[in-house]
């Protein structure tokens, strides 16, 4: 039996604490109160035959404190109430110095593993997540309303901000790239001024890409559209230099060709310079930039010849993909590669057509670009087409005082995620008491949501002066307050929720596939819609209903609805919970039923949605994925693949990885048996945890509890 600590961490059960507390207790009472050691044992060993896999430490208490009470020992178990009391005491006095321990241990492994992004074993990232736990602690302890915390521990909520909410960032942002390019910026209280070529563009733009994510905590987004320009400049420079070195012994044809030249050699230079740069760079918190380029071919664009140059060869570097340390080509974590589909190359005659194709082989192998489609885009956001932030939640349309909507320089204050399926669990099918419920729980988070805002209200600029004071965000004066871009829609307050197909399971017995279900879905999702739409109406901030892609969440909820409520059918048992308004990866449906289904729930959560669908073996369906990249342009906003290929990073190999004689993964052709060196886990849910066995660690099953 495992118990869960109150950090998260999970323990092995160790019966002689409970011993300890008991004898304790015992001690503190006159004679007559106690209870002998018969009794004691009696106690712990009702504890260890409740059969459960796993035990809150606090149920194991409150489970001692029954016991006592049944013996009549009411002094006894009062002296032991005291007893825990005194001891929670000590554990609100300092909270941190376990959790602290065990990620310099390498032992923390709910910390460690929340980020699939920071390698925590790195003494730099470690430095972070010390802080970031230091954050939560004080956060829970001080900062956060009680009942925002118990829900937050309870499952109830999750309040995505706790590991910096005590320091002056946000969540994610679009970096206004195109403004620092255009007129300069500074860092590190140096001036730099606008490139004059492509090359050196593309680094000051990753030199402004690492600073800004060594000040804020979630991702950034960059649309490359605004290096068109830059490649123009390099191309004209290119052909004056030429010009005048041949002083007019070439021809125009052999000048262009020469220019053409040079120009292609610094355009791979430019984007090699982005991909190596990103991968290479570690920010203050100990990592790869999270950043995600947005590549759109846009016919109103005067660069779009340029920006198509610059397209097509950022997908043919990440097609080829980047060399480990053994020399292997794999696929790089970043940038995230998001990529416009429109009339001009829609697989439909288009322009750009062949761009679109080499999209399609870079998903294939790469798993990227996602795609979105301009089409539905410009339906759902007043005719706009833009990123999504770099934690792939969506802004709200917003206008200056000119008229003119504006996306890059904004960003995301925070997130509150709501978990679904156990307001079904608590309800039991009773819809009133549900809708309570439901209520009762959006105005929590709505609370949980404003101390975020309140949090960031009366910072100054100088906090960070990449953001506010030199053109990522904004360019505020020193000293400076940040208010009037937390108010006003300029900024967003996401409302995240987990788990719409196990709600509907709860409460109709059915999938939200079938027509019951669906028709109850959309209930619940248009209701959640019209609360952030009330809160944004009232307040005059930018909430917005978030179909989060917080893959460990999935888990997380789970986990504690199980030990809350025990094991529930296609609910609690599955070990995780479908993402938002997604379809469940066990139900048999089609690529382009799931995509239609889910593209009417991604028209209500406007604040954020992805869509995925799984195709086995990628690499050789090229012509399927094309079809299915057509049915994206027409029929939904946003969409990624997936797919079941397993992959050696220590060769190449990409085949499958087998389970060899000693129950271990091991790949067939350079026998590589490191993990981390392995593509064995799925992007369908996203699950980043430890791989453990089903059944018995038979090798007829070869089963690693993944998605399923």
């Amino acid at each position: 039996m495992k118990v869960v600590k109150r950090d998260g961490t999970i323990v092995d059960f160790d019966r002689s604490k409970i011993l300890i507390a008991l004898q304790k207790a015992n001690a503190a009472v006159d004679a007559e109160e106690r209870i002998t050691d018969a009794q004691i044992e009696e106690i712990v060993h009702f504890i260890e035959t409740r059969h459960r896999q796993r035990f809150l430490v606090e149920d194991i208490q409150d489970t001692v404190e029954k016991k006592l009470m049944e013996l009549d020992k009411f002094e006894l178990a009062k002296a032991y109430i005291i007893y825990r009391y005194t001891r929670a005491l000590v554990r609100k006095a300092n909270t941190t110095d376990e959790s602290i321990l065990s990620l310099i241990q390498n032992s923390n492994k709910d910390v460690m593993e929340e980020n699939s992004n920071k390698n925590a074993i790195m003494a730099s990232t470690q430095r972070d997540l010390i802080a970031g736990e230091v954050s939560k602690d004080i956060t829970k302890r001080i900062l956060l309303p009680e009942k925002v915390v118990k829900a937050h521990e309870d499952g109830v909520i999750h309040f995505h901000d706790m590991d910096y909410f005590i320091q002056p960032i946000f969540n994610c942002c679009l970096i206004n790239i195109g403004d620092m390019l255009d007129n300069g910026t500074v860092m590190n209280g140096k001036m730099i001024e606008s490139p004059k070529s492509f090359q050196v563009a593309c680094t000051i733009m990753t030199q402004i890409i690492s600073s800004v994510a060594s000040s804020q905590y979630g991702g950034q987004s960059v649309d490359v559209r605004h290096l068109g320009k830059y490649l123009r400049y390099s191309k004209e420079k290119f052909r004056k230099d030429i010009e005048e070195t041949a002083n007019g012994e070439l021809s125009e044809e052999m000048i262009e060709k020469l220019a053409n030249r040079r120009l292609k050699y610094e355009l791979r230079s430019g984007v090699q310079t982005i991909q190596y740069q990103i991968n290479t760079l570690m920010t203050t918190n100990g990592q790869s930039p999270f950043v995600t380029l947005f590549l759109c071919l846009d016919d109103n664009d005067e660069y779009i010849d340029e920006n198509a140059m610059i397209v097509e060869e950022i997908l043919r570097q990440r097609l080829e993909g980047i060399k480990n340390e053994s020399g292997v080509y794999i696929t790089p974590a970043f940038p995230k590669l998001i990529y416009v589909l429109d009339e001009n190359n829609c697989l439909k005659g288009g322009k750009y057509d062949y761009i679109t194709r080499l999209a399609v082989k870079c998903s294939s192998k790469r798993m990227y670009p996602d795609y979105i489609s301009a089409k539905k885009m410009r339906e759902n956001y007043q005719g706009n087409v833009f990123s999504c932030m770099g934690c792939r939640s969506f802004l709200s349309p917003w206008q200056d005082e000119n008229g003119n909507y504006k996306f890059e320089g904004r960003f995301n204050q925070g997130v509150v995620s709501l978990n679904l399926p156990q307001i079904g669990i608590v309800a039991k099918g009773d819809e009133e008491l549900f809708w309570k419920l439901l209520d009762e729980r959006l105005d929590l988070c709505y609370e949980a949501l404003m101390c975020r805002h309140e949090a960031l209200m009366g910072v100054k600029s100088d906090v960070s002066p990449i953001h506010w004071q030199h053109g990522a965000i904004a360019r505020l004066k020193k000293g400076e307050k940040i208010d009037p871009l937390l108010k006003n829609g300029y900024s967003t307050l996401s409302l995240g929720y987990i788990g719409l197909y196990e709600l509907t399971k709860l409460m109709k017995g059915v999938s939200h596939t079938t027509q019951e279900g669906a028709d109850f879905a959309l209930r619940v999702m248009k209701h959640m819609r019209a609360a952030v739409d009330k809160w944004k109406a009232e307040t005059h901030l930018g909430f917005g209903l978030y179909g989060t892609p917080a893959e460990s969440l999935c888990y997380r909820f789970a986990r504690v609805d199980k030990e809350r409520f025990g094991s529930i059918p296609d609910v609690t048992d599955k070990g995780y919970y479908t993402n938002s308004y997604h379809v469940d990866v066990r139900e048999h449906i089609d690529a382009f039923s799931k995509f239609k289904f889910e593209s009417q729930f991604q028209d209500i959560s406007s604040g954020g949605a992805i869509s995925y669908v799984e195709i086995p073996n990628m690499r050789h369906n090229l012509t399927a994925l094309e079809d299915v990249v057509q049915f994206i342009y027409e029929n939904i906003q946003y969409a990624e693949f997936n797919t079941k290929s397993d992959y050696c990073q220590e060769c190449g190999y990409d085949g499958e990885i087998i389970i060899n004689d000693d129950n271990e993964w091991e790949c067939p052709n350079c026998h590589n048996k490191d993990h981390a060196k392995m593509n064995v886990t799925r992007r369908t849910c996203g699950y980043l945890g430890e791989n453990f066995w089903n059944v018995g660690k038979t090798k007829e099953i070869k089963a690693r509890v993944l998605h399923l």
